[in-house]
């Protein structure tokens, strides 16, 4: 007779990032400056991508008045440029909430060592150093969890990949060489090895 020997406990943890890829959210700011920020909560669905942000944050300001943005994934290298990002804000002044523990920072690129490059069909500008970046347009906003963050709907109008994660002579791109950065639980991880590949891959490469 076959034993499962997993045991399972009720816990409740202070946070539920379970392993999700970071992205870093570039928006335009009132005089025309640029916001970045780092995000922890995004995913896609078909030419969309949702994201959860904090209510309060320079970011949800922005799209509320200036609804596009670019959605810059960073690989795994640049995860401390990423966490010289996790402790600043481009709220001026620092809301209440947020003073134990962010600073007001107006060069968010410059504070974490990253280069603006111009973006074709919106204003805010990409990050050079991420090699998949997502020009997008915010489609609806939602509030949440008591007012506490939003969930902001994007539809993604123009995809920039850099030439070396692309499969050559097609659209798609080589999940053998591209790998997101992950935040999984506050540590900051690339994709392991590949184990397989789902049934619609277009990608798919010959497995043992």
């Amino acid at each position: 007779m076959k034993t499962d020997n997993q045991k399972h406990r009720v816990i409740r943890p202070s946070i539920l990032y379970f392993g999700t890829p970071v992205v870093l959210v570039s928006s335009q700011n009132e005089d025309g400056s640029c916001n970045l920020a780092p995000i922890s909560s995004a995913w896609a669905l078909g030419q969309h991508v949702v994201l959860g942000l904090g209510s309060e944050s320079q970011t949800v300001r922005n799209l509320a008045e200036r609804p596009e943005l670019v959605i810059n994934l960073p690989p795994p290298e640049l995860w401390a440029s990423v966490e010289r990002l996790a402790p600043l804000t481009g709220a001026d002044p620092v809301p209440v909430s947020k003073r134990a523990v962010y600073r007001y920072e107006g060069d968010k690129f410059a504070a974490a060592g990253l280069r603006p490059q111009e973006s074709q069909t919106v204003r805010p500008v990409r990050v050079a150093e991420c090699p998949l970046q997502l020009e997008a347009t915010v489609t609806a906003m939602t509030p949440g969890g008591a007012g506490l963050f939003f969930t902001v709907e994007c539809e993604v109008v123009r995809v920039h990949a850099d030439e070396r994660i692309v499969v050559p002579g097609t659209q798609h791109i080589d999940p053998a060489a591209w790998s997101p950065l992950i935040y999984n639980f506050r540590h900051y991880h690339g994709l392991a090895p590949e184990v397989g590949h789902g049934f619609r891959s277009e990608t798919t490469r010959h497995l043992p």
